[in-house]
């Protein structure tokens, strides 16, 4: 008979073994191994999580306050923020403790986390924090929800290049189990290289659910033997003070993103997981990929009939990426030798494809391998004449807009394996993905061939949005960010919006030249409180006639219903 001592609990108290578990999930449990961890080492250590609801991480605060006694029991502070910004600042603050006298413990690790918009509106925070950096014995993880195919924004949203920009090292995971793992090395690479590190959360794998080994001690940490410390400086590349801004500078370009490479590299969080193993018949083709673009890459191959084993008889290298940037150099040198060609599986715009062709940029023409990924061999930048004389850039292999389907990356992976191997199942199969393909286009049920369903989302019955989204008739007003923003689907004279905490401050830049005299703006209570107190302010001082119409439901309904933060009590 199985163990009947199990419980819905035992994803957070059992201290081995494996758990069921939602990406949600695993990011309350995470916190909790990297104390057990620490705890095991001797480290008197303790953790914080804070930051901002948002799909798809709109459920992780509810996760967290209903994991409290457990969070409470390894000493894990859950606060949320009222903004994102504030939040990352409070993470800030718990690795400048041990600067100060009073520190109850050796270090804290910290957590933040936010969906897209929320980065955004971090840049300065992030740059500062990142610059001065994380502590011995504490490191800052940060999970960034991305929504690629904007099904909950009102903007699809890819961050890594915003974590390029402030210089924060960018993990992807593809799966549950990888939330765990690369969070724990996550926090293991902050502590050693001082650098606040980005964790990747879609959709696609933190709302999804699987088994997982949650052994705190089965991550096994490699410190690099090929990285040598600044010399001389007790606080290696942590967190110091003081620490002048060109200093700050210095240490971050000159050592903490190698040391970080360097992590990326003893602890192999880049991978060949396919490869030709008969030296008399090597790989011709690579595969670079990562996160949910890596699983679409094993189902389209899947779907083309090409397992793991066909996969490297017939000369396919598949490299998967764990550190998306800075792209790791040594690995991906060693992957792309002998290949003919590279394939670079990535959705949206191109960061490891940039990375990969900068880094192989200098090898001899006849042995560096060609590479094409959001483009074919044509190029992106190649203008060819299209017969009307206008000149246009090259063809869309894997395009950047929206999201990649299975369909998309099998026939890129087709076209290319059809190079050198094709057989009639391939054809086949193919063939009938892109039936199914077309199917969806039109709107067609693949199964059925009879039209899909469309409903607009509505308000909910009851909710006062209902009637308090209506204006007086010959008015007019303009959306924000919340449920309302769906008025904007409806007749009640609402047209365009504005980024969160803008709400109404549109009218400030068009009221001077315009023979309208007035405009309502509509306001949610939590925006109110998260930022928008700052547009009526604005507003105000501009001296613009407008009437805000803050819409109180006491909660944050857009995802979930959680509780306003910051209101006086």
């Amino acid at each position: 008979m199985g163990d009947l001592s199990t419980t819905l609990d035992s994803r957070y108290t059992a201290n081995s073994g494996r758990v069921f578990l939602s990406g949600t999930q695993a990011l309350v449990r995470l916190p909790m191994l990297q104390r057990m961890r620490d705890e095991a080492a001797g480290l008197n250590t303790a953790g914080f999580v804070s930051g901002y609801r948002g799909s798809p991480l709109g459920g992780l605060d509810q996760a967290l306050w209903k994991a409290r006694p457990h969070l409470d029991a390894r000493r894990i502070v859950f606060q949320p923020g009222v903004n994102e910004d504030l939040a990352a600042t409070a993470v800030w603050g718990t690795q400048q403790l041990n600067l100060f006298p009073g520190a109850k413990y050796e270090g804290v690790f910290a957590m933040w986390y936010g969906k897209g918009p929320g980065v955004d509106r971090c840049g300065d925070v992030f740059r500062h924090a990142n610059a001065a950096g994380s502590a011995k014995h504490g490191g800052v993880l940060v999970i960034a929800g991305d929504d690629h195919a904007a099904k909950s924004s009102t903007l699809p949203h890819q961050t890594e290049h915003v974590f390029k920009a402030v210089m924060m090292p960018v993990l992807y995971p593809a799966n549950v189990q990888e939330y765990l793992d690369y969070g724990l090395h996550g926090w293991a690479m902050s502590r050693y290289s001082g650098c606040w590190v980005v964790m990747k959360a879609l959709a696609d794998t933190v709302e999804t659910s699987a088994s997982v080994s949650i052994d705190p001690l089965s991550i096994q940490i490699r410190l690099p033997d090929d990285f040598e410390m600044p010399k001389n400086d007790p606080h290696a590349l942590n967190i110091r003070w003081p620490d002048p801004p060109l200093q700050q500078e210095a240490r971050l370009l000159n050592h903490k993103l190698y040391a970080a490479l360097a992590y990326c590299r003893a602890n192999q969080l880049n991978r060949v997981v396919i490869d030709s193993a008969d030296p008399a018949s090597p790989a011709r083709l690579g595969i670079i990929t990562a996160g949910k673009a890596y699983l679409d890459v094993r189902q389209a191959l899947d779907e083309l009939g090409i397992d793991d084993e066909l996969a490297a008889q017939i000369g396919i290298r598949l490299y998967k990426v764990g550190m998306v940037w800075p792209l790791e150099a040594d690995g991906v040198r060693r992957f792309a030798e002998g290949l003919e060609e590279i394939l670079v599986v990535e959705e949206k715009r191109q960061l490891l494809e940039y990375q990969l062709k900068e880094e192989l940029y200098n090898w001899r023409e006849d042995v560096r391998p060609r590479v094409v990924g959001k483009f074919d061999e044509k190029g992106e930048w190649a203008l060819l004449p299209t017969g009307s004389g206008h000149l246009t850039h090259g063809d869309w292999l894997l395009p950047a807009a929206g999201e990649l389907s299975v369909a998309q990356v099998a026939r890129a992976l087709a076209a290319r394996i059809g190079r050198f191997f094709t057989s009639s199942a391939i054809e086949a199969r193919l063939a009938l993905l892109e039936a199914k393909q077309r199917s969806l286009a039109q709107g067609l049920l693949p199964a059925t061939g009879m039209a899909a369903i469309q409903r607009t989302p509505y308000f909910c019955s009851g909710c006062p949005h209902n009637t308090s989204t209506r204006v007086p008739e010959g008015s007019r007003a303009v959306a924000g960010i919340g449920c309302h923003y769906m008025v904007t689907w409806m007749d009640r004279n609402t047209a365009t919006f504005t980024h969160m905490g803008g709400e109404g401050v549109t009218w400030v830049g068009q009221a001077p030249f315009s023979s309208e005299k007035h405009i309502f703006a509509n306001l949610g209570d939590g925006t109110y409180f998260h930022s928008g107190l700052l547009a009526i302010r604005q507003a105000v001082a501009a001296g613009v006639a407008i009437t805000y119409k803050i819409l109180y439901n006491d909660a944050v309904a857009m995802t979930g219903g959680q509780p306003v933060d910051g209101p006086l009590r």
